[in-house]
């Protein structure tokens, strides 16, 4: 008898939803904030705001979507500067580019005529953040609706005031152009600084995919040079006049309470401010150094929480008094097999750690922050001085990674207590130690898996059960006639949230080590079990593209060395990895020797920069397959610092071959996350081809293979 169920519940260490409010800009705060111009509103009609878990309902504390939710709009200045606004943050996945080349290819000027004013609560529309790859599917669209609007509605004035024949008007070069009496005029001459507003009809001019001339092609990064020079201004770049400089005295371990504190030898430094609000002590000092200074001087004693233990984790994410699954029913002369994969904690590890200025001027409060959500840190900044949105500015430059580790605003709450104490502005920056110890960690995970496979190859039943880690890549793409798939929440010892694909990597690894070992039962082919049971056309063919480049047929056996296969879908995009290793079992060493992605976000926008994408993930990917864990004892992180934590190095990486697969015929799918799930499993199947030894944990290596 054939069942299917797949049950995904919320993923409850997504971070809480901030209640509903609005952001509403009124076109005369737009032209007052922009000056004379053509503006066109573009609105979303639906938009899924969340991540995972919880759809239907955004940071920002609506189910759905609105005009006021998320939207776009372009300002064309007297002299035909063009500027598109967008509340999306960049973190280095190169949307300031990509957004800009949506807006110049319709508007029919080049990329570098746009520039992109990003996540500013004042200047920008209310945008729910920049994570699920939701920017390239949801935000890059509206540009175009946007960009498309104003391309006719330049067209109509030009019609209008020349009395001519709309046909006979082209738009192109930042110019409207009649054919017969060779006439032009630039965008912004043809306005001559009248204020004219449209919004956007229901059916609009967009270019189609297949004729795109500067979205689809590899424009150079906006801003490149500064960027390389040094020049791109950080949030920890930022100085304003009066500015001091805070440190936050912490306790040992999360969730410690402030029970006293000795401030009196910092308090005698000159400049040093003591600032002491609720569980909250720090200091404001004239420079870092001070601060860092002053900061250690303070003798603290906190009521520390019940002991989180790292030999417990296990136990506590997967109670041994809760049931599993156990094996699905197997079809006759079927082939069982069940497995459990342990999946450790990892940090985010930005090259930015986390850092705010914050300004007070009387009940307005300005702060600079990196964030992912600069209007869900507005909201909070809001509810933690009971103060009305409308008097909190958030800025949010160009941010130094993320991974899904920023959207919490501690830093910028952090800064704007203690400017608020100081009487002065205040700059924040964590310390590597601060990012490691108080940000929040991909959560950790067990899942259980239980499949059989038939004679012939055709998967007969499928049992996934994912704990704590989460839901999302969980459904398969393997068609099996008895399926059952489920996430279970459970308690965690540590701060969890979301992470650069959020649970899918965890899922991926299981299910395609899985595949891999289920395959080798019935001593089948790796690819061509997969192919067997798989009716995705679209994942077909980026394990069919993955295969050709790696030459998959015609690999031939090495002493020592393995070829392993994987594949994968999530956020819209799907990947495939073929990997080679060498494993040396004396001196338990595994080494990557090469790497071939095939990845496929259906019409591309930039191919530059989503290789670029591509192998960055797969870069990351490789630190959590073979070493990145965190380590704790007693709630507080044993190894929170890089000299302890191991993220891979130059050495780890062999080269790395992207095939992209172009579907013009698709609408675009986002890149940051999909790229990351498949590489785990593809290097533990190498493994295993290489050595016969069967791993079921993240990471796989930490301290080499063990030695034969």
């Amino acid at each position: 008898m054939k069942s299917t169920q797949v049950e995904i519940e919320p993923e409850r260490y997504e971070l809480r939803a901030a209640p509903a409010y609005d952001f509403t800009i009124t076109r005369r705060d737009l032209f007052r904030a922009l000056g004379a111009g053509l503006l066109v509103l573009a609105f979303l009609p639906d938009a899924d705001a969340q991540e995972s878990g919880q759809r239907g309902r955004g940071r920002g504390g609506r189910g759905g979507a609105g005009p006021s939710d998320i939207g776009a709009w372009l300002h064309f200045s007297e002299t035909g500067a063009v500027t598109a606004y967008t509340g999306k943050t960049e973190v280095g996945q190169n949307i300031r580019t990509s957004l800009a080349q949506a807006a110049a290819e319709e508007l029919r000027i080049p990329a570098a005529s746009v520039t992109m004013v990003m996540a500013d609560t004042e200047l920008t529309p209310y945008d729910a953040g920049t994570f699920g790859s939701r920017t390239t599917p949801a935000m890059a669209p509206v540009i175009h609706r946007a960009a498309a609007a104003a391309r006719e509605a330049l067209l109509d004035r030009a019609a209008e005031e020349w009395k001519v024949e709309r046909s006979t008007l082209t738009a192109a070069n930042g110019k409207i152009s009649h054919g017969p009496s060779h006439r032009e005029v630039t965008y912004g001459h043809l306005l001559k600084g009248q204020k004219i507003t449209r919004d956007i009809p229901a059916a609009v001019s967009e270019t189609p995919r297949t004729e795109w001339t500067v979205a689809g092609t590899s424009v150079p990064k906006a801003d490149g040079r500064a960027f390389v020079t040094g020049r791109h201004a950080y949030t920890s770049d930022i100085d304003r006049e009066g500015m001091v400089y805070g440190r936050i005295i912490r306790p040992a371990a999360w969730n410690a309470k402030l029970k006293s504190a000795d401030t009196s030898a910092a308090e005698r430094l000159p400049g040093v401010t003591v600032v002491r609000d609720g569980n909250l002590l720090g200091v404001t000092a004239p420079n870092s150094h001070a601060a860092a200074k002053a900061a250690a001087l303070v003798k603290a004693v906190w009521e520390m929480p019940a002991p989180a233990l790292e030999e417990k984790l296990w136990e506590t994410l997967r109670p041994g008094n809760v049931p599993g699954a156990g094996p699905g029913p197997a079809a006759a002369g079927a082939t069982p097999l069940s497995s459990t994969y342990k999946i450790a904690y990892i940090a985010h590890a930005p090259l930015e750690p986390r850092a705010a200025v914050a300004e007070w001027q009387g009940d307005k409060l300005t702060v600079w922050t990196g964030t992912q959500r600069p209007f869900g840190v507005r909201s909070d900044l809001a509810q933690a001085f009971g103060i009305p949105e409308a008097s909190v500015r958030v800025i949010t430059p160009d941010t130094g990674s993320g991974y899904g580790g920023k959207h919490t605003g501690e830093a910028a709450i952090e800064a704007a207590r203690l400017a608020k104490a100081a009487g002065k502005p205040v700059k924040l920056v964590w310390t590597r130690e601060e990012e490691f110890n108080w940000a929040y960690f991909r959560p950790a995970g067990v899942i259980e898996v239980s499949g059989a496979v038939g004679p012939d190859g055709v998967l007969t039943s499928w049992q996934f059960d994912n704990y704590n880690s989460g839901g999302s890549g969980l459904p398969s793409p393997y068609e099996a006639a008895n399926r059952r798939e489920q996430f279970h929440n459970a308690p965690s010892p540590l701060k969890q949230g979301s992470y650069r694909g959020l649970a899918a990597t965890a899922n991926h690894f299981a299910r395609e080590s899985h595949m891999d070992d289920l395959a080798r039962s019935i001593k089948m082919d790796s690819l061509a079990f997969r192919l067997k049971n798989l009716k995705s056309e679209r994942m077909r063919s980026v394990l069919e593209a993955a295969a050709r480049r790696f030459g998959w047929e015609s690999r031939k056996p090495k002493p020592g060395h393995g070829y392993g296969i994987a594949c994968g879908t999530e956020k819209g995009s799907y990947v495939a990895n073929c990997v080679e290793v060498a494993v040396d079992r004396a001196a338990g060493r595994v080494s990557l020797i090469r790497i071939v992605a095939a990845f496929e976000c259906g019409a591309i926008v930039n191919p530059m920069h989503l290789q670029n994408q591509v192998e960055g993930a797969v870069v990351m990917g490789i630190g959590g397959a073979l070493f990145e864990a965190i380590h704790f004892d007693q709630g507080r992180v044993t190894n929170a610092r890089f000299s302890k934590y191991r993220v891979p190095r130059f050495s780890d990486v062999p080269p790395i071959e992207v095939a992209l697969v172009d579907r013009r015929d698709l609408p675009s799918a986002g890149a940051g996350e999909t790229p990351i799930v498949a590489i785990a499993p593809a290097i533990r199947n190498a493994i295993l081809d290489a050595s016969g030894l069967s791993l079921y944990a993240l990471p796989m290596v930490p301290d080499g293979l063990p030695k034969a």
